[in-house]
């Protein structure tokens, strides 16, 4: 085998090589990844790690394939390509925890960061200026199960005495004096989810309900025992302290779980979308309702686009605001990239009213600004004419098309990093793999010889 392992002349591998190539002429990317994978660290100490230049090049890949951390530890061994593109060494064994804490280590205003830098060498490059844009908002998954009463409730009966059942065993002089209710809320919790009948259900919510009261109770008064524990070595008092935290945390949430349950299902109350817990695990998340569709569970994100396909902008909203409330917030984000206002903006309909097309239009000097619905709005009043109003309505439904490669190339239906950093650097990570790759097929296609 060659010393310097080629990327190959396969299609993808060629993308592979482009990529690298725009990495390499934007140097800056390497040291903000470095600069997060210090944090905490003395960089003359310890064992030698993976780059920030390695790094980054692991997450493209990650994203660009949609791989596990196993499948992707095992194509860095395996494939000459995935070897060269980052410019890991022959022979190397990287495992996969190293992988994934390696690029959990990456904040997502870093990744933020890098997509500006290579949305500023895509302007160089004449690829894209920003004068066009596009705007639509869709739905990102959390990595939940459905939430239902039933499912909550089991998860914090089992997760709760899961830590006792931990301190017991680490911390046997303690009384902890706990009964294991996990075999009864499991029983009760099937018994919900395939029962018919109101009545039924609720009392088996109520044998759930109690089984859980009793073990928040246990792991309350575990609570008070661990200020007493004397832990005799530094890694027990670590250990002990992180089980206080953990113990604390999903207490909060089984509180909240255990309320919300019995004001939907014991009092048959409406609890609002806001104060509802849907995941012990990613207490984060929010429920995102789109029209008559099924709600989605995770966080909404407004995308914003160019005339050459890149993501301009992507915004993680916090709860389910109305997209009317986003056009003023939208321009001023372009001017903070770009230096100015874009020349033309197109928005989906829920974007439309008249108050948007005045803020646009005299605040930001947008020229164009037209809305998929015009919402009693006439299109003289949002384009110069008619044939400019048709042409950005069209320019628009491209982004449809986008947000769909978003989801299906680079993984962005479901955000499976734990936490709310962890899901904005899962999103981030996917708009930047995203317009790495579009950006490269763009240059590879200006390179590529005419047709005879």
């Amino acid at each position: 085998m060659p010393l310097a392992p080629s990327f190959g002349e396969h299609p993808q591998a060629r993308e592979l090589a482009k990529v690298s190539e725009i990495f390499d002429a934007n140097p800056r990317v390497y040291e903000l990844v470095h600069q997060d994978l210090i944090i905490g660290r003395s960089p003359a100490a310890g064992r030698r790690g993976l780059s920030g230049e390695q790094v980054l090049r692991i997450g493209f890949l990650y994203q660009r394939f949609e791989l596990t951390y196993d499948e992707l530890s095992f194509h860095l061994q395996d494939s000459q390509a995935f070897r060269a593109f980052a410019r890991i060494s022959l022979g190397a064994d990287i495992k996969p925890k190293r992988l994934q804490a390696n690029l959990k280590r990456i904040r997502p205003e870093t990744w933020e960061e890098i997509n500006r830098v290579l949305l500023l060498y895509a302007q160089e490059q004449g690829v894209e200026r920003g004068r066009k844009i596009r705007t639509d908002c869709t739905g990102v998954e959390a990595n939940i199960h459905a939430p239902t009463d039933s499912s909550l409730l089991w998860d914090c009966v089992r997760v709760v005495t899961r830590i006792l059942h931990r301190l017991e065993e680490h911390f046997p002089g303690v009384d902890w004096a706990f009964h294991d209710h996990t075999r009864r809320a499991k029983k009760r919790f099937k018994q919900v989810e395939f029962s018919r009948k109101r009545k039924d259900k609720k009392a088996l919510y109520q044998d759930l309900l109690r089984a859980a009261q009793l073990t928040y109770g246990y792991g309350t008064r575990a609570l008070e025992l661990i200020k007493q524990v004397h832990a005799m070595t530094p890694v027990a008092m670590l250990m002990l302290s992180a089980a206080e935290d953990e113990l604390r945390g999903y207490l909060d949430s089984m509180h909240k779980v255990m309320d919300q349950t019995r004001r939907r299902v014991i009092e048959e109350q409406s609890v609002p979308a806001d104060e509802k817990l849907l995941s012990i695990f990613e207490t984060h998340t929010d429920i995102i309702v789109k029209g008559s569709r099924d709600p989605l569970f995770g966080h909404k994100i407004c995308l914003t686009a160019g005339a050459s396909s890149l993501i301009l902008d992507c915004v993680i909203e916090d709860g389910n605001p109305a997209d009317s409330t986003m056009v003023g917030r939208t321009i001023e984000r372009q001017i903070e990239i770009y230096g100015r206002a874009p020349r033309q903006a197109s928005f989906d309909g829920g974007f439309a009213s008249k108050d948007n097309l005045k803020t646009a239009k005299d605040k930001y000097k947008v020229e164009d600004v037209v809305f998929h619905k015009k919402c009693g709005l006439e299109e003289s009043e949002m384009a110069r004419s008619l044939w400019v109003f048709k042409r950005l309505r069209n320019f628009r439904a491209g982004i449809e098309g986008i947000i769909s490669c978003l989801k299906r190339a680079v993984g962005l239906t479901r955000a499976v990093w734990r936490g709310l950093q962890g899901f904005k650097s899962y999103v981030w990570s996917s708009v930047v793999s995203f317009n790495a790759l579009t950006l490269a097929r763009r240059l590879l296609a200006r390179a590529a010889p005419a047709p005879a």
